[in-house]
């Protein structure tokens, strides 16, 4: 049996399973970076982290997002999808069990670089799974799995500290998120049953002949454009409006709205797709988020909450770029290679979002440079996402050479 008729062939309950599995694997891919960094003032104080390791900890996800995705291809090359899928569970379980239980700096950091890399696999490798279990559904599943990653994010940042504080301490509320990803583990272990399926194995397109695909660049610049955005956002939106003159809670509860929004956004984005031509959406995650920037910085500080809203529905282009991996290849085999490919090389260039923020505004002692620029960039989402949306296949691009 090829994986491109996997969908097609997989009994209805087959089906159900893959569709819980996939979307619980999502829930696990940000709560080690979720949990961490609300407890992280904690951590540092118990485990006397210096300000600048600090720092490195909270640059570390997207940088092994970009490390370790890229080699996920490999890993899925010798194990196939589904094992591989699992193996990203127990690497992340590892990870957070080993960081919570270490008194040791050293190891903790190490400890939290393993989990993310179970992380960056688990990235690398939804959009091929969605296409192999369900080629006929990508725009609704990946909807899906998309929510369940900012929402795996939002409620690991809203439940770690209580579950620390009821426990009495910080350890248990960092570890406790290991159970999850082992909960996750079942509706895996469920797949593997089936020998066919498991034995199924995806030998990715090698990534020389990824990198000859125009196709593929403009993909990576399109999630690099985006996935800086949420970085920047993420890192300093907070700190922008407490300079504004808002409290720290309400800047917070602003960031938080913000990411909220992208919940819904991400849910809507299948009904939108069938009733809007391709390039509507990269436009309009484009222009909302300019005008979202544009808000912050010329408009009147009562209406923050409607910057932000904006900014949150601009943040669906995430889920959109991850869904366009899967409609512009037609085999798993291709699938995972530019997924590989996208988001490795993509995660890498996004790190500079917020590191270029910062610079900025060090630079000028201001917002306004680093907001200007990030509004910018925001056009670039939807340049790049033009070509992205118009219908032509990885294979395509590549048989025209």
């Amino acid at each position: 049996m090829s994986d491109a008729t996997i969908g097609a062939t997989t009994p209805r309950s087959g089906r159900v399973i893959a569709f819980v599995a996939i979307v619980a694997l999502a829930l696990n891919l940000r709560a080690a970076v979720g949990s961490l960094g609300v407890l992280l003032t904690q951590v540092s104080d118990a485990l006397s982290i210096s300000p600048t390791l600090a720092g490195l900890l909270t640059t570390l996800p997207v940088l092994a997002f970009a490390v370790f995705g890229g080699f996920a291809g490999e890993a899925i090359r010798r194990a196939g999808l589904t094992r591989t899928a699992a193996l990203a569970l127990v690497v992340i379980a590892a990870g957070l069990l080993l960081r919570a239980a270490t008194s040791s700096v050293t190891v903790f950091v190490l400890a939290s670089a393993l989990s993310l890399a179970g992380c960056a696999i688990g990235n690398v490798i939804l959009p091929p799974l969605v296409k192999q279990y369900f080629p006929d559904r990508i725009p609704m599943v990946s909807a899906v799995y998309g929510a369940a990653i900012v929402g795996g994010a939002s409620i690991a940042s809203m439940v770690t500290v209580p579950i620390s504080d009821a426990a009495g301490s910080w350890r248990v509320g960092l570890g406790s998120w290991a159970v999850l990803a082992v909960a996750t583990l079942v509706p895996w272990i469920w797949l593997l049953r089936d020998d066919v399926r498991a034995a199924a194995h995806v030998a990715p397109l090698p990534m020389r002949v990824v990198m000859s695909s125009p196709l593929a660049w403009q993909m990576v610049a399109l999630f690099a454009l985006q996935s800086a955005q949420a970085y920047a956002q993420f890192g300093w939106y907070p700190a922008i409006l407490v300079d504004q003159g808002h409290s720290e809670a309400y800047a917070g509860l602003m960031l938080g709205i913000l990411a909220g929004t992208g919940i819904p956004t991400t849910l809507a984005l299948p009904w939108v797709m069938n009733r809007v031509r391709p390039a509507v959406l990269p436009w309009t995650f484009g222009a909302v988020t300019v005008a979202g920037w544009l808000g912050v910085l010329l408009g009147p500080e009562q209406l923050v909450l409607l910057w932000s809203i904006l900014l949150g529905i601009g943040s669906g282009a995430f889920t959109w770029s991850l869904t366009m991996i899967g409609q512009r290849t037609r085999t798993p085999a291709a699938t995972t290679a530019l997924s590989a490919f996208v988001q490795g090389l993509g995660y890498l260039l996004a790190s500079l979002g917020p590191l270029l923020t910062g610079v900025l505004h060090d630079t000028t002692g201001d917002w306004t440079v680093p907001i200007t620029v990030l509004a910018v960039a925001a056009i670039g989402i939807a340049i790049a996402g033009t070509p992205v949306a118009r219908g032509t296949t990885l294979e395509d691009t590549l048989r025209r050479r």
